[in-house]
């Protein structure tokens, strides 16, 4: 059996709340409240709807609930419907395994109904903490984000799965061989490409979704007896590692710096509703326009100078849909320049389809920069109609861990987008639940909370 299993399983298993850096359990709580809020601006669009209605016949005991509405499922299909709404319109966490909120918190909160008590708030916080740190681990196992999207993986969803299963298992108690099982299950349950990069398809939106209800899944299974590859991240044929990422694998790094690097403490929360790849440029170009004062009236052209992977990801200018415009960094730029903002409202089918952005991307020029590496963040160059030029590239965008959203800034994202299905009073209380979870002894009141209509709670 794979050493490198036995000790993620076994630092699954034996990781207490205890264990946990308090400065850890406070980012662990605003990822919690982002990640809801998140999910539930994305609870009610066309597509979560859709799936909705898909599946929600399916029908089983016991039910877990799908948030922003009254419906229940079962736990398989809450997982993966929370998680597409929670991963719909850009806003959930990336830096993880890439957006681990999206993937995990929905796996823990739909395996609530299959824990045989009640569950408390810091259980939830470590199974959360753990969720990210597997799922990243397997990410960086893969040689990081880079060479692993660009060789055509969604890492969201490829090594998301892990991650769900490591925090389902935590909250399950499971044991450490049934841990080893539900990882190895889950590696069977990995998927997700990049292919809709390159049409605006949504099928990206299901990804987070699927990793979900694939990790669950896996700690399911495994608490039932079921086993899965015991030699899962070993240099061997069907090995995840070597079929996934054959030229860029560092099996090391699945438990270098295990239980003392908390990979929790590299995520960002997006304080905008677009790819974390346009983010820097955002930055760089709002800060420009109002150091020297440019309007967009004044905008001659703005020149982008970025990497191969960059133009790749994020180089189109198709707005069709709103999966391509939130892909799309010269929208972005185009978006923050005429609105002032790359928030969701920016995004809207009206202002796609507006002549304003027509003629204001017509201005946005991309320049491949043959020195910037892979994860460098691209250099803006504002040039006005008198003919003035300055650059600036942002190597730290708002909402990354050194650049983080103040409480206000976070407070304000989470009412904004859960005022979208949720009234101001049962908002109040699940803001106060998730930065007091360590508090609480039954987080069931989460579950009730994130449900409508507003019911009494004791």
């Amino acid at each position: 059996m794979s050493q490198s299993m036995i000790d993620l399983a076994r630092f699954v298993v034996q990781t207490r709340f205890g264990d946990l850096p308090e400065s850890l359990v406070a980012r662990a709580q605003r990822h919690i409240l982002d990640t809801f809020g998140a999910t539930l601006a994305g609870s009610n669009s066309p597509i979560a709807l859709v799936v909705q209605q898909t599946v929600i016949a399916e029908g089983c005991t016991p039910l877990s609930a799908i948030w922003g509405s009254s419906l229940q499922t079962s736990p398989r299909n809450a997982a993966w419907l929370n998680g597409v709404a929670a991963h719909m319109y850009e806003l959930d966490d990336t830096g993880g395994c890439d957006h681990s909120g999206a993937v995990v918190l929905p796996a823990v909160m739909a395996a609530l109904p299959l824990c045989a008590g009640p569950v408390s708030g810091q259980s939830l916080i470590t199974a959360v903490v753990l969720g990210y740190d597997v799922g990243r681990r397997v990410l960086e196992a893969c040689g990081s984000y880079a060479p692993h999207n660009e060789a055509g993986w969604h890492s969201t969803s490829t090594c998301g799965v892990f991650g769900a299963a490591a925090a389902v298992a935590s909250l399950l108690q499971l044991s450490e061989q049934q841990t080893v099982q539900a990882l190895g299950i889950a590696a069977s349950n990995s998927c997700g490409l990049w292919g809709f990069i390159h049409d605006g398809s949504q099928s990206k939106k299901l990804h987070a979704g699927r990793a979900a209800e694939g990790g669950l899944l896996a700690a399911m299974l495994a608490e039932k007896g079921i086993t899965g590859a015991s030699q899962t991240f070993e240099d061997v044929w069907g090995g995840f590692l070597k079929t996934f990422a054959p030229l860029s694998r560092q099996p090391e790094a699945l438990t270098a710096g295990l239980g003392e690097v908390w990979k929790l403490n590299r995520c960002s929360i997006k304080p905008y509703a677009s790819c974390r790849g346009t983010h820097s440029a955002i930055d760089a170009i709002g800060l420009l326009m109002e150091e020297q004062r440019c309007t967009a009236e004044q905008t001659a052209y703005i020149h982008v100078y970025l990497n191969p992977f960059l133009l790749e990801m994020c180089g189109n200018t198709d707005r069709e849909s709103l999966a391509a415009a939130q892909m799309s960094l010269p929208y972005a730029l185009a978006a923050r320049v005429l609105f002032g903002h790359a928030g969701l409202d920016a995004y809207d089918d009206d202002k796609r389809a507006s002549e304003e952005i027509s003629a204001m991307l017509q201005r946005i020029v991309l320049h491949i920069d043959p020195e910037q590496g892979s994860s460098d963040e691209p250099i803006i160059e504002l040039e006005t109609l008198s003919g003035e030029r300055w650059r600036k590239q942002v190597t730290l965008p708002l909402g990354a861990p050194q650049n983080p959203l103040s409480d206000e800034a976070l407070l304000a994202k989470f009412d904004q987008l859960a005022a979208r299905v949720m009234a101001p009073e049962q908002r109040e209380r699940l803001r106060e639940c998730c930065l007091g979870l360590v508090d609480i002894a039954d987080i069931s009141i989460l579950t009730r909370l994130l449900q409508k209509p507003l019911r009494a709670f004791s």
